[in-house]
This record gives structure tokens, C-alpha cells and sequence, in this order.
């Protein structure tokens, strides 16, 4: 392993929040003042035998999910050498050994960075990098390649890196068992007296998320014991989560949404049970949600329509007891958000939000007009969000525009970096989030797409959002994305990317047709059709529109702009 290097400390990387805004945020209540594992162990405390958490044949109860959690926060720190402040990247799929991990590192007060299972080496060399990291946990061997081993490479060359920890049983010389160092422990009240006596500061950071853009390397965001335990604290509450809640993680966990909007944590302040899935692949969460009882989850649009199509062909019994399915990552359509609860029998609620803090909500008792067709509005009474122009001046109520925001829960920077903060925050804190929303009278935000997802064609400004929606009214399509595809004459023009169901046709007339016979104006009409097995995607499943815009630009370049329906 690499030599040990001591690195800087984080909050010399961190913009913390002004000090009179911290004092508004503990008098309303919002933070606490408390660790987030403090709060973890008082609401499982109340719920010791119950089930607290379930990956295939493994459970674990909410007493021994804590004891293990303690338990390996001294193994880090006693056998492995780690400190208060010390960085892990986390690369782990769906385990219960990701929230132990995850629960031990809130309680020793070590930082866990959330990477993603689809990271390489690219990716990974970064996080370990600019984190400064002293540890990486990885699966051995996942879908058919060897983390273990990579990890190991990683180590020879990283500054920092001294450990790579591995869930499973084929454990190499120079890596250290994860799965083995979550066993339970021989004292388990001396093991939770030693943090319960020392916990780390509720102002220190508690967990480093990733930037959830599609360009260039992630940013490390820095969210603090109080702003990301009021997160999934007031996420559980609005979403009506408590001790009966059995959640179903089939995203990736170490994202924002499944990890605490309300998610894993969100479930376990609540007293509730964590179900761990490795995907949300239809036949098996269909089984699964029918075997635990499940009764909320979260899925991405995408995966949603793959339930959706499988209900309709398979039927939805096995989802007799899901009440609630919260939509977020990327704009649910309209006419396919109508379609979740008469197809699956589930409450919909979307969530539109970002790891960098602000979070809106669909609320339960919404009419189904609003769940349908916003994207809800934000969770906190702290939050604050401007709709805005080029130059930064609030457009009338109704118009799109660029979403700024602040709150309790938005961090004021990203971690060590300087030069991305001048360009994503503005010099008194608001966050440009790169999203264009319209706010509707009543509050609720309507999404129209990305900065970079508006299509300009020739000076009329086209919401690809809103071309998908359209085209989504054809029985035909399955999936589909609009993309700006470039243009010698106008700049951009209009380009649609179908997944079609099986046994079907589409033509660009038809969809011209369609949008014709909609009353749509022309400038919107698709001028292209391409007909695709399915959407490029980013490493969390959302649509990956800078792939495909790439994509048409390149087969523009081969073959020509002007080639006809396709």
C-alpha cells in the first residue's frame, strides 16, 4: 500500500454557511445540533427487535444493524488506523454491507464519498484523489469485473490510499475483508458507549455526494451532519414514512435520492425496514416488493416505464402492498406519469431535486392533476428559489426560466473547488442548479429541461421536455428523448430518439402527424426520427442527452443532415 500522506483537512475545502443563516436554521428546528448518527440510534433504539435491514437471505434487526455499525467504526479506527475526518470512497452495489459501512463511517465521524458501481478507473483515480482518501471499499468481482483488482492499482499509485476493503469472500493479500469487519461485536454496549460518548460535531461534514451532472468529472459535495439529517428527516415525514415503512433500494444507494430523499436514511429515522436490491430490473423487484411487503421505493423515469410496460403485459399483483412510487432524476412525462396508478396501483409522487440540496416534492394529498404534471414543490419552509433570466433578474410568474436556490439543506460550495464555485454560486449563495422551471401559482414547479436541454431553432426556444411529451402520446413509442442537433442554417433543429414496443412502426409523418393534428406549433415538428434499441444512459439511469446530441452530430457529419424518415 501506498505511503500514508495526512490530508488537509475538509474544512479547509468547505464553504460553510453564514453564521447568522446557522443560527436561523437550529432556532426553527431544522438542525438539531446532533450527529446524524445520533439520531440513527435514537429511532432504532425504539424499534431494537424489529427488522431494520434485508439484502436476500441476510437480515439484520435495528439492534444489530447498530451494534455492527459501532462495532465497525472501531475496527476502522483501531485495526485499520483511520481518524475523525479521514475520506473512503465508497464504490459498493446494493449490500447490507454498504449501510453498515455507510452507518459506521456517520458515527466515527469518517467521510464516506458515494461513488457509483459503474465508476472505472477514470472516475475512481479522481475521487480518491481529490478527496484525499485513505480507504476504498469495492465489490470483488460485479458483473464481470474485477473491482478488487483495480482497487489494488489504484492503491500502488494513490498519495493517500492505504486500504482497499472488499465485500465478499475472495479476498487478496493486501486487501482487507469489509464483509468479515461487519461482524457483530463481542461487547456491543462498550462498543456504543465509545460514540455515543465521542460523536462527531452536527456542523462537521457527514457525507461527500457527487455532482450528478453529465459533463466532465463529478464535484464532491459536502453535506453537513444537520443539513443532511434534516434532508431525510423532513423528506420522511412529508412522505409519510414511519415504523411500518418497508423501502425497496433498487437505484444505485449511493445516490442522493435512494440514500436519503427520504431513502435508506430517511426509512431508518423513521423506525422503518431497508430492503437492498442489486437492480430494479421488473421480474425480480416485482418479486421482491410481493416477498418483503414493500410499501414505498424510488425509481428513475426510465425504470419506471420498464415496471409499467411489464404490469400491463404480467399484470401488478405482486405489487398489492406498494402504496407510494416517488419518480425523480430526470422529467416523468405526463401522460406516462397517469399511467402509475391505474397500471400499478401505487400513489405516484414526483421529486425533483439535487444532490446539492434542494428538494421538491409532490405532496400526498396533491389532486392528480398536480402529481401528474409538476414536478412539486420544495420540501422545506427554508428554502428559498428564484426563477430567473440570462442577466439574473426574476421572470414574471409562469415564464420559464434558470432555477436559483438557498436554504438549510443547499451547501454554499462545492469541496475544493474554487473555480466551479464562481460559475455554479453566486456571490451571496444562491445555487444556479441548471435547471429551467416554470413556478405555477400555487407553488409547484414544472421542469422544462436542462440550460443545455432548451433547443434553439433560429431564435425560438423549444422545451425538449415538452417535444417529449407530445411524442410519448404515439401507442407506439416506449421511450423517448429530443435532442438540438446542429444546423447550418438555423443553429439547431429538432431531433427525436425512440425506443418503440415490440411489434411496432413509427415514421417521422406519423410523429409530424401526431403533433399536427395536437395543434402544435411547426417550429416544434421533429425533424428527424431516429429508431433506437434503447437511450444512452448515465451512470444512474437517467437519459444521457450530451451522449446523443454527440450521437446525431456524428451521424449528421457521416451521412448528411437532410436523409429522410428514418
Amino acid at each position: 500500500m501506498a505511503e500514508h500522506r495526512t490530508p488537509a483537512p475538509i474544512a479547509a475545502g468547505v464553504v460553510p454557511w453564514p453564521e447568522d443563516l446557522a443560527r436561523e436554521y437550529v432556532e426553527a428546528g431544522w438542525w438539531r445540533g446532533l450527529s446524524l448518527g445520533a439520531e440513527l440510534w435514537a429511532a432504532a433504539d425504539a424499534r431494537a427487535d424489529a427488522v431494520a435491514l434485508v439484502d436476500g437471505d441476510v437480515r439484520l434487526s435495528h439492534r444489530s444493524l447498530t451494534a455492527r455499525a459501532d462495532a465497525l467504526a472501531g475496527r476502522l479506527v483501531d485495526e485499520l488506523g483511520l481518524v475523525r475526518g479521514d475520506r473512503v470512497v465508497v464504490q459498493l452495489p446494493n449490500c447490507w454491507e454498504f449501510v453498515v459501512l455507510t452507518l459506521a463511517c456517520l458515527r466515527a465521524g469518517i467521510v464516506p464519498v458515494m461513488a457509483l458501481p459503474a465508476h472505472r478507473r477514470h472516475e475512481l483515480a479522481y475521487l480518491v484523489d481529490h478527496s484525499e482518501a485513505a480507504a476504498l471499499a469495492v465489490p470483488g468481482v460485479l458483473r464481470g469485473f474485477d473491482h478488487q483488482q483495480l482497487g489494488t492499482e489504484l492503491a500502488a499509485g494513490a498519495a493517500t490510499l492505504r486500504h482497499v476493503l472488499v465485500v465478499g469472500d475472495d479476498v487478496l493479500p493486501g486487501s482487507t475483508g469489509l464483509t468479515e469487519l461487519c461482524g457483530e461485536p463481542a461487547d456491543p454496549a462498550a462498543a456504543r458507549a465509545r460514540w455515543d460518548d465521542d460523536p462527531p460535531g452536527s456542523r462537521d461534514v457527514a457525507v461527500f455526494l457527487l455532482s450528478g451532472g453529465t459533463t466532465g468529472l463529478p464535484k464532491l459535495i459536502a453535506r453537513t451532519h444537520d443539513d443532511y439529517a434534516y434532508n431525510a428527516r423532513a423528506s420522511a415525514q412529508l412522505c409519510g414514512l414511519d415504523a411500518d415503512t418497508v423501502y425497496l433500494t433498487s437505484l444505485p444507494a449511493s445516490h442522493n435520492f435512494p440514500l436519503a430523499c427520504p431513502g435508506i436514511l430517511g426509512a431508518l429515522l423513521a423506525g422503518g425496514r431497508v430492503v437492498m436490491l442489486a437492480s430494479p430490473e421488473p421480474e425480480r423487484a416485482f418479486a421482491t416488493i410481493e416477498a418483503e411487503g414493500v410499501t414505498v421505493t424510488a425509481a428513475v423515469p426510465a425504470v419506471a416505464q420498464r415496471w409499467l410496460l411489464h404490469a400491463a403485459e404480467q399484470g401488478a399483483e405482486q405489487l398489492r402492498s406498494l402504496r407510494l412510487l416517488q419518480v425523480g432524476g430526470a422529467r416523468l412525462a405526463d401522460e406516462i406519469a397517469r399511467q402509475v396508478r391505474p397500471v400499478l396501483g401505487a400513489r405516484l409522487q414526483q421529486v425533483f431535486g439535487m444532490a446539492e440540496g434542494l428538494l421538491n416534492y409532490t405532496r400526498l394529498d396533491d389532486p392528480e392533476d398536480v402529481v401528474c404534471t409538476t414536478q412539486g414543490r420544495p420540501l422545506s419552509p427554508g428554502d428559498e428559489v428564484r426563477v430567473v433570466d440570462d442577466l439574473d433578474r426574476d421572470v414574471p410568474g409562469g415564464a420559464p426560466g434558470s432555477l436559483l436556490t438557498r436554504g438549510p439543506y443547499t451547501p454554499r460550495g462545492y469541496y475544493r473547488a474554487a473555480e466551479q464555485n464562481a460559475r455554479a454560486f453566486t456571490p451571496d449563495g444562491w445555487y444556479r442548479s441548471g435547471d429551467i422551471v416554470r413556478r405555477r401559482p400555487d407553488g409547484n414547479l414544472v421542469v422544462e429541461g436542462r440550460d443545455k436541454d432548451m433547443i434553439n431553432r433560429g431564435g425560438e426556444k423549444i422545451s425538449a421536455e415538452e417535444v417529449e411529451n407530445l411524442v410519448y402520446q404515439l401507442p407506439q413509442v416506449a421511450q423517448v428523448a429530443a435532442v438540438a442537433m446542429p444546423d447550418d442554417e438555423l443553429g439547431e433543429r429538432v431531433c427525436v430518439y425512440a425506443v418503440l414496443k415490440p411489434g411496432t412502426s413509427l415514421t417521422l409523418e406519423d410523429v409530424r402527424g401526431s403533433m399536427a393534428g395536437a395543434g402544435v406549433a411547426r417550429y416544434k415538428w421533429p425533424e428527424r426520427l431516429e429508431i433506437v434499441a434503447e437511450l444512452f444512459t448515465t451512470k444512474v439511469g437517467k437519459i444521457d442527452k450530451k451522449a446523443l446530441r454527440a450521437d446525431v452530430a456524428t451521424r449528421i457529419a457521416d451521412h448528411g443532415a437532410v436523409d429522410g424518415p428514418r
